[in-house]
């Protein structure tokens, strides 16, 4: 008698029906071996497990909203000699969400503050955590049309609640109200009790300019982001540079009077 149908539909009533993706395999696998029941049991439960963590990692990196794979794996260290490697390893382990304060990013364009910072929020994702990447604009933009529809209190609390939220190109707009409020409310309200990463252009000195219509405001709104955060300064060739011309690296045509000259 085979088992496998009435398996299947016990498997799926149960909600374990990944089971059956690595049931043939294991089953020859415990007859080869001769694997305990147990043993057998525990391979299959371990797979489950696996496979709903795949799940779980999946769908936090989709609701992350990350621009492409950009991981502390494939961040190219070599390109900037004078950061600090083991304070990025150290942040890639998470600790500072426990602590509940912030990373800031700061460094010239094209430097790798935008992988940098997602790689960071990779390695939350793979940790456990639920991460929100969004740009300065587009932040401030979702609050502003929350609020034209009557879900604004919705939406920042969906903010407000993540375990990191992810900004990046702060400052490269003003930020005018009533997004300035908005963006400090929502900074006072994650403000130890969440972890938030922000990255930007300017100098850390320079970060007030953000808010130029209220300074008390960025002020306040600054103080919180600083407290207890750890800072990292990119410095180096952007990686955006321009590839030379094909023709850059052929000898300068003579002019023709040059070319009767000779």
């Amino acid at each position: 008698m085979n088992p496998i149908p009435e398996l299947t539909a016990f498997l799926k009533q149960l909600r374990l029906s990944g089971i059956l993706d690595s049931l043939d395999l294991r089953n020859r696998q415990a007859i080869e071996g001769k694997l305990a029941y147990t043993e057998f049991l525990s391979i299959l439960i371990g797979d489950e497990v696996a496979r709903r963590d795949q799940k779980k990692v999946a769908m936090r990196l989709r609701r992350a909203n990350f621009r492409g794979e950009k991981t502390i794996e494939a961040f190219d260290f070599d390109r900037l000699p004078n950061l600090n490697r083991s304070l990025i390893q150290d942040l890639a382990t998470g600790r500072y969400l426990s602590e509940k304060v912030a990373i800031l990013i700061a460094g010239p364009c094209g430097t790798g503050k935008s992988h940098l910072a997602q790689a960071l929020g990779h390695c939350a994702v793979r940790q456990g955590h639920d991460v929100v990447f969004t740009m300065q604009t587009q932040l401030v933009g979702s609050l502003h049309a929350a609020r034209a529809i009557g879900s604004f209190e919705r939406r920042f609390q969906q903010l407000a609640r993540v375990p990191l939220l992810v900004i990046d190109d702060f400052g490269l707009k003003p930020l005018r109200p009533p997004h300035d409020e908005d963006f400090h409310d929502l900074v006072a309200e994650r403000y130890e009790r969440a972890s938030t990463i922000v990255t930007s252009n300017l100098d850390y000195d320079e970060w007030g300019d953000a808010f130029p219509a209220n300074r008390m405001l960025g002020a306040a709104t600054l103080d919180r982001l600083r407290h207890g955060a750890y800072r990292v300064v990119l410095d180096g060739e952007s990686y955006r540079a321009p590839k030379p011309s094909p023709d850059s690296t052929r000898a300068p045509a003579r002019s023709p009077a040059a070319a009767k000259a000779r």
